[in-house]
């Protein structure tokens, strides 16, 4: 595990939730000590297309609607920020390119 940020007793709660979102396939790209934030990327997942066209065509079709859901999903990839508010709080949210 990755233990970027251990000096302070509030940054604890941050490396605790930066532990599980490591966990979860998440990457760091960029830490600031200042300001304690972490910002992470995840890679986008790969579709079993071949397992889904199997499971819409046993579904006559009703298993195409969340295909194309989760294919659209995967193609994204995910970053996110995590950070210390001023309260000593964790929190999460999303990154916008």
């Amino acid at each position: 595990m990755i233990n970027i940020i251990l000096d302070k007793p509030e940054n604890l709660k941050l490396n605790e939730v930066l532990d599980k979102k490591i966990k979860k396939g998440f990457v760091v790209e960029e830490v600031n000590h200042k300001l304690p934030f972490v910002i992470l990327s995840k890679k986008p997942e790969k579709i079993n297309h071949h397992l889904n066209f199997l499971i819409s065509c046993a579904t006559f079709g009703l298993w195409s609607i969340p295909w194309i859901y989760k294919s659209l999903e995967a193609k994204k990839e995910k970053k996110i920020i995590i950070a210390i508010d001023e309260d000593g709080n964790t929190f999460e949210d999303k990154c916008y390119n």
